[in-house]
C-alpha cells in the first residue's frame, strides 16, 4: 500500500508539473492572432444585402463610407439616419458596421466638404485640388479635392463632427477609419495652396487621430497612414510618417491603410515598414481595394493570389482587420470562396 501510494503521489507530482508546462506554453496558442474579415463597400452601402456577405459568417461586417457632407448638410445640423439605418440592417443579421468619414475624393467633380465650408470667407475656400504630380511636382494632373485638413478653422468643424458621431455611435459600431494620408498637395509654388505647409499638415492628422482617439473609447479607432505629402522614404525622410506612426505607437491608435500589395517596394519602404514595427497592442488594418487583386506578385511573377494577400497581411502586416473590396470577377470568384472557407 505504501508503495502504491507512493507511486501514485509520484505519478499526481508528474502530471502536476506537465500541466504547468502545459499552461506555460497556453498564452503562445491562447492569443493567437484573430483576423477581423469584413467586405469594404464603400459608397455603394446598398449592397449590404449581398447575399455572398450575409450568408458568410467569416465576413464580421461591413465597413461603409460616409462623406462629411451628407452627415454635417448645414452648420451644427447631423444627419446620421444613413448611419442608423446601416447599422440596424447589419445587426439585424448579426453583422458589425466600421465607418470610415471621407473628406476626399478621387473626381474633380466631387466635393465631400459642406457647401458653408465652401463658402464662407472664414474658411479660406474649404477645400483644394489634388494633383497627380510627376517626380519632382512641377507639373500635375487634377484628379479629385481634399478638405483643407490643416486650416484651423476647418479642423475645428471636422472634430465637432467626429465628437458628435463618438456621442451616437461610440461603442455601438466596431470601429471606425479616417482616411489616408497621401493627398496631392505640395508646397510647389506653382500649386501650394496660400495657408499649406508640409508641417501644418502632419500636426493636423496627428490632432484629427487625438480627437477621434478621445470620441471613441470603446470602438475600434483607424488612422489610414500610407504616404505623406513632401517625403518618399528612403529617399526623402522628413519624418513626416515617422512622427505619425510615433504618436500611434505612444497613444494606442489604429494605424492602417488602403491597398493591399505584398512586397511592393514603395510600400514596403513607407507605410508596411512602419506596420510592420507597430507596437503589438496598436490595431493594424489594411484594406484590399480596387486594383489590388489584379497586382503582380513580385514573387511569382503571376496575378496575386488570396491566400497570398491574407498571408501577407497576417505574417508580416500583423493586422486585425482586413477590408474586401468588392471588385469582379475577383470577389465572387475567389475572395468569397477563400473566406467562405477560412479556418483561421
Amino acid at each position: 500500500m505504501r508503495a502504491s501510494s507512493c507511486r501514485e503521489k509520484t505519478n499526481k507530482c508528474f502530471n502536476f508539473i506537465l500541466l504547468i508546462f502545459i499552461l506555460a506554453l497556453a498564452p503562445v496558442s491562447l492569443n493567437a492572432q484573430v483576423i477581423h474579415n469584413y467586405v469594404f463597400f464603400g459608397m455603394d452601402r446598398e449592397k449590404i444585402s449581398n447575399i455572398n456577405f450575409l450568408s458568410i459568417k467569416n465576413f464580421e461586417g461591413a465597413q461603409l463610407k460616409y462623406t462629411w457632407k451628407e452627415l454635417e448638410p448645414q452648420k451644427n445640423k447631423y444627419d446620421f439616419s444613413e448611419i442608423t439605418k446601416d447599422l440596424k440592417f447589419l445587426n439585424n443579421h448579426n453583422k458589425k458596421l466600421f465607418l470610415q468619414i471621407q473628406d476626399s475624393t478621387f473626381s474633380i467633380n466631387r466635393k465631400f466638404v459642406p457647401s458653408y465650408i465652401l463658402n464662407k470667407k472664414e474658411y479660406n475656400g474649404g477645400a483644394v485640388i489634388q494633383y497627380s504630380f510627376n517626380d519632382d511636382e512641377s507639373s500635375g494632373i487634377p484628379e479629385g479635392w481634399v478638405a483643407k485638413r490643416w486650416n484651423p478653422k476647418v479642423a475645428e468643424r471636422f472634430h465637432k463632427l467626429l465628437v458628435a458621431l463618438g456621442e451616437k455611435f461610440n461603442g455601438k459600431v466596431a470601429g471606425i477609419n479616417l482616411p489616408e494620408t497621401a493627398i496631392g498637395v505640395s508646397e510647389n509654388k506653382k500649386f501650394k495652396p496660400n495657408d499649406f505647409t508640409y508641417s501644418k499638415y502632419r500636426d493636423a492628422i496627428i490632432e484629427n487621430m487625438k480627437v477621434i482617439k478621445k470620441a471613441f473609447p470603446d470602438s475600434a479607432v483607424i488612422q489610414y497612414v500610407n504616404f505623406m505629402p513632401g517625403e518618399y522614404l528612403p529617399w526623402t525622410d522628413k519624418s513626416y510618417l515617422r512622427s505619425i506612426f510615433n504618436y500611434a505607437n505612444k497613444n494606442n491608435i489604429g494605424v492602417g491603410g488602403p491597398d493591399l500589395f505584398p512586397y511592393k517596394k514603395g510600400f514596403m519602404n513607407n507605410t508596411y515598414n512602419f506596420i510592420h514595427n507597430i507596437n503589438g497592442n496598436v490595431t493594424v488594418s489594411v484594406a484590399a481595394q480596387d486594383g489590388n487583386y489584379s497586382y503582380i506578385d513580385p514573387k511569382t511573377k503571376k496575378k496575386i493570389k488570396i491566400n497570398a494577400m491574407y498571408d501577407f497581411a497576417k505574417s508580416y502586416l500583423k493586422t486585425d482587420y482586413i477590408f474586401w473590396c468588392t471588385e469582379e470577377p475577383y470577389f465572387d470568384k475567389e475572395v468569397v470562396p477563400f473566406i467562405k472557407n477560412l479556418k483561421s
